[in-house]
């Protein structure tokens, strides 16, 4: 039915939906794949006949393509490779595009699809006021009134590319499995390395949060997404609730809502 696509500046993530479309479309298959900033429409085709092969969902199922894409210098290739394999043309998702949830901030044409994407997913199965915390490539923050307007985020650097930089730049440390260390004291450098890296996120998470609590309403659910939400939301109280695929059900959110409609 519905092929939902997540282009991030490190991974691509992928859904299809199906059911009943009266009684709301469900997540049935997922994949991740890396963003390759040079992927040609062809490739993108082979890419997407390779991952449906692997599954018991023929390509013939697709019939609507819903797209979230930070990473601009791909979209008319992943566009190529649509119409190439399903023979669909994707309907872009941005905050130009939608009507789902007011953008309030200085210029709402930069603010990520994705956070949007994810705020809408939240709003429907969490209500108003939200916190949404994406755990990707950065770390975003982004906040829903109680209104139910997007006011605005905090983005931080990322773990992933906050572990690579400082290993980079200290020749001695070693790359680390994101693992709890079991407390704060690391009794020798691997541990010292997933003690500073675990819980310094933990702490920012939850500075920003009680920040925007402080702004919003204290009321406000706080929603984890991304890779490693779950790595994080075990050593916290600050997130209610960790949803994996949250921008993807975000998109299935638009499609039924407003473009199918």
């Amino acid at each position: 039915m519905l092929l939902a696509i997540d282009v991030g500046n490190t991974d691509t993530k992928l859904g299809f939906f199906a059911g009943d479309p009266a009684n709301g479309l469900e997540l049935r298959k997922t994949w991740r794949v890396t963003t390759a900033r040079r992927r040609t429409g062809d490739e993108f085709g082979v890419l997407f006949a390779a991952l449906f092969r692997r599954t018991d969902v023929p390509v013939e199922a697709v019939e609507a393509i819903v797209v979230s894409s930070v990473v601009p210098q791909n979209d008319r290739a992943l566009a190529e490779g649509c119409l190439l394999q399903f023979g669909r043309h994707p309907q872009m998702f941005s905050a130009a595009t939608q009507g789902l949830i007011e953008v309030v901030t200085e210029r709402p044409k930069e603010l990520g699809s994705d956070l949007l994407a994810a705020a809408v997913a939240a709003r429907r199965d969490y209500g108003d006021p939200v916190i949404v915390v994406g755990f990707g490539t950065a770390t975003t923050f982004g906040a829903v009134s109680r209104d139910g307007k997007f006011l605005g985020a905090a983005i931080a650097p990322g773990i992933q590319i906050s572990i690579d930089a400082l290993v980079e730049r200290t020749a001695k440390l070693p790359q680390v499995a994101l693992e709890s260390p079991g407390g704060a004291v690391g009794r020798d450098t691997v541990a010292a390395l997933q003690a500073g890296i675990i819980f310094g996120f933990v702490g920012q998470t939850e500075g920003i949060v009680a920040r925007m609590h402080a702004e919003i309403g204290a009321e406000a659910k706080v929603v984890a997404t991304g890779g490693l939400a779950d790595v994080i939301a075990k050593h916290t109280k600050a997130i209610d609730v960790v949803e994996p695929h949250l921008v993807l059900h975000g998109l299935r959110e638009f499609y039924e809502r407003e473009v199918r409609g």
